[in-house]
Parts: C-alpha cells; sequence; structure tokens
C-alpha cells in the first residue's frame, strides 16, 4: 500500500480515539508520581493497556510498567518516563498542578510535557499500529519508567535484569517540540568536600573554616565556562555549582565540612576524567591535601525496594543524520503532515544516556511539547500534538 495512503488510516483511526487519548492523558496527570513513586499512574497505564489488548502487561522488578505486543524477531522500545519532579511551592501555581487547566488548546499540569505527554500516544500509537498490521516481524514494548532522579537506570535495568532484552531501536518520548531528535550532551556529577577545623565563632582564628576553603574553587568554576569544548551539532560544555552543604556544631561555630554539588555537562571530545582534572587544577596548591573530589553514584532503592547502583556519569551521544532511525523518524513526522525540518537535540539529559550513550542502543527522540516548560509552573503541552504523535509513534515502526 502507498505509505501516504496507510498514514491517513492510521490517522483516522486515531482521530476517531481522540476523546479516549485525551482522557488517558488527563487521568495520568491527575495521579502524583513524584519522587518514583509511579505505582499508582503504572497501575492507571496497565489499565489501559490490558483494554488496548496487548499481550504483556506487568511491572518489572524495578517497578516500571511494561506493555509488549508481537513476538518478532526485531525489539522496539518505546520509553516514556512517567515520574515528575515535585511541585515546589503550591502558592507559586494559579491552578490545581494535578488536576491542571486548558487554555486555547494547551493543556497545563505537572508532567503534561515532562513527560506524560508522551504516554498516550505511544500506548494507543502502538496498538494502532498493531491492528494496522505494521508490526509484522517485530515485538515492540511500551515501558513507562522513573528517570527523573537519575537518567538511564531504568533502561539499563531493562537491558542487564528484567526483562533482559537488547532492543534494537528505541524511541525517547521527552518533549521535543514535535520534532525529531538525535542526540544530547552528557553529564558528570561531582561532590567536592572540604575538610576544615571547628571552633567557636568568638574564638575563630583558632578554627580552620571549611567555607573558606571552598571560595576560590567556586570561584574558579564561575569562569571556568569559556574554557570547555564545543561541537557543531551539540554545542559548548557547562559547569554549574548547583548545591552546598555545611557541617557545623552551631551557628556560631566555625563549620568544619563543607560540601559542593557540581553538574558538569560534557560535549563530544570531552571526557569524565578530563572534566574531574578541570576542577583539580583550581584547587589551589596549599589546599589539595583538605579538599577532596569524589563521582558520585545512585543507590537509593525504588518503591519496590530494588536497588541498582550505578555511577552518575552520563555520556554525550548522538546519531549521524543518515542513520536509518532518525531517516525513518523524519519520514514519518513527515507523513503526519508537519514541515520538514532537520533533526535536532535536546538541550536537557535523558534515558538515552544509556540506550545510545552507554549501551550504543540507537535511539531517537519524538515528542508533544517543549523542553523549556518543563519544570516550571507553565508546564503545558498542545492537545492537537498529543494526539498527533499517537500518529507518528504507530506509523514509525512501518518504516523501519
Amino acid at each position: 500500500m502507498d505509505r501516504a495512503k496507510w498514514a491517513n488510516q492510521v490517522a483516522n483511526r486515531i482521530s476517531s480515539q481522540r476523546d479516549e487519548i485525551l482522557d488517558f492523558m488527563f487521568n495520568i496527570v491527575a495521579i502524583p508520581s513524584m519522587d518514583s513513586q509511579i505505582q499508582k499512574v503504572g497501575e492507571r497505564i496497565a489499565i489501559e493497556m490490558t483494554k488496548l489488548k496487548f499481550d504483556e502487561v506487568r511491572f518489572d522488578v524495578m517497578g516500571n510498567i511494561l506493555g509488549r505486543i508481537g513476538n518478532g524477531p526485531r525489539t522496539i522500545v518505546y520509553d516514556s518516563h512517567i515520574d515528575t519532579v515535585g511541585i515546589g511551592d503550591p502558592s507559586a501555581w494559579a491552578w490545581d498542578p494535578f488536576k491542571g487547566k486548558i487554555v486555547d488548546g494547551y493543556f497545563y499540569g505537572r508532567g503534561v510535557c515532562d513527560e506524560k505527554g508522551s504516554t498516550p500516544g505511544m500506548v494507543y500509537g502502538l496498538a494502532a499500529s498493531r491492528d494496522m498490521g505494521l508490526l509484522e516481524g517485530l515485538t515492540v514494548y511500551y515501558f513507562g519508567n522513573m528517570e527523573e532522579w537519575c537518567d538511564g537506570i531504568a533502561p539499563n535495568s531493562f537491558v542487564e535484569i528484567d526483562p533482559g532484552i537488547r532492543p534494537d531501536f528505541v524511541v525517547i518520548g521527552e518533549p521535543t517540540k514535535m520534532n525529531v531528535y538525535r542526540g544530547h550532551k552528557g553529564r558528570v556529577e561531582l561532590k567536592v568536600t572540604a575538610k576544615g577545623k571547628s571552633a567557636h565563632a568568638a574564638s575563630n582564628q583558632l578554627g580552620d573554616n571549611a567555607i573558606y576553603k571552598l571560595l576560590p574553587l567556586i570561584d574558579g568554576i564561575s569562569k571556568l565556562e569559556p574554557t570547555l569544548g564545543n561541537d557543531p551539532f551539540l554545542g559548548h560544555g557547562k559547569i554549574t555549582v548547583s548545591d552546598m552543604q555545611v557541617i557545623t556544631p552551631s551557628i556560631n561555630a566555625v563549620p568544619d565540612e563543607a560540601t559542593i554539588f557540581i553538574d558538569r555537562r560534557m560535549t563530544f571530545g570531552e571526557t569524565k576524567a578530563m572534566a574531574i582534572n578541570q576542577i583539580r587544577t583550581l584547587i589551589p596548591e596549599t589546599l589539595r591535601d583538605s579538599i577532596f573530589i569524589e563521582e558520585m553514584f545512585y543507590d537509593e532503592p525504588s518503591y519496590t525496594g530494588f536497588q541498582f547502583p550505578v555511577e552518575k556519569y552520563f555520556p554525550a551521544w548522538a546519531l549521524e543524520e543518515t542513520h536509518p532511525l532518525v531517516r525513518a523518524g523524519l519520514d514519518a513526522r513527515k507523513l503526519i503532515g508537519l514541515p520538514e525540518m532537520p533533526a535536532g537535540k535536546w538541550n536537557f539529559s535523558t534515558n538515552g544516556t544509556y540506550w545510545a550513550g552507554k549501551a550504543g542502543i540507537p535511539a531517537i527522540g519524538f515528542g508533544p511539547g517543549d523542553e523549556e516548560t518543563a519544570h516550571t509552573v507553565n508546564e503545558n503541552v498542545a492537545i492537537d500534538d498529543v494526539v498527533k504523535a499517537a500518529v507518528f509513534y504507530a506509523i514509525l515502526p512501518g518504516l523501519l
């Protein structure tokens, strides 16, 4: 059948399910899933996949929700994280962040953009793709996972533990403004601790203030960014002191320990060792025996109690624009009536750090919403794009 003809048939099928797709989105946004507590929203997604007759619907050992269609030799995973950040100060919201609101065709609420807005399209799109005969020779998964507190930990578990499958292709539903994205910068999270000596504030000359020891380093970091690497596609490396903690006997004492946390975004050509050494060289020679740099690890158990320690190093990645998955994504985008546009990149980080960055599994991104509204009180998604994305997700397997 002519591509345009079956794309139109898929679009008609999805259009007939518009109300169900949007109700599904409203339902899952209404279920809080902060701090990786995704069980309840996962249960709601499971109900929808069961209704749509997925072949297998279950939670994995970590507590992510899986839905499978087919048993073909090639595997595609549709990855959408269903946890969200918190709401911050409730008074900063002009509406209930979970009930949301609709204004001028946009739905506002926590998680609608990052990233619950892609889940309805993925679930309904895969079911439509099956019913239209586009999944021959394929096994496809919807993978609703926890990502906000550690990028890539869920897909790492997917490949290495449960279900223990290495897919051929991955589609990530993080917001892309309905474009195809093919990469983003990596990052490493570092902890730098200064040791001092406590004393009463009235006799501060007897102490050694740990905060003061970090001041030259903080100043150096604030001036470091212009010297960092640059890549024509991924852009410039970045660095930020993102948090500080102090240990002191009281507010009337000289602190004997101070720690800063560093978010270092890395572009191509930069390595973890290089990033660590750049920090080390900013420490004054006279202070190097009392200031220590550590790589950070994530070892928090999930809500099921599952623990999977991983280093908080996330490689940069990008597929070539000529890669078959990228080309298929751009073709699918054209078939759903969007204007031609080169594949882009995210500014923030996604599960692609594991899929493509660590495991070398080809991945692209496509999702409704603009990442600049993510984590804000104005987080939103265009309702029409939520539905149109379902057509993209349904069409794509037929192009691979």
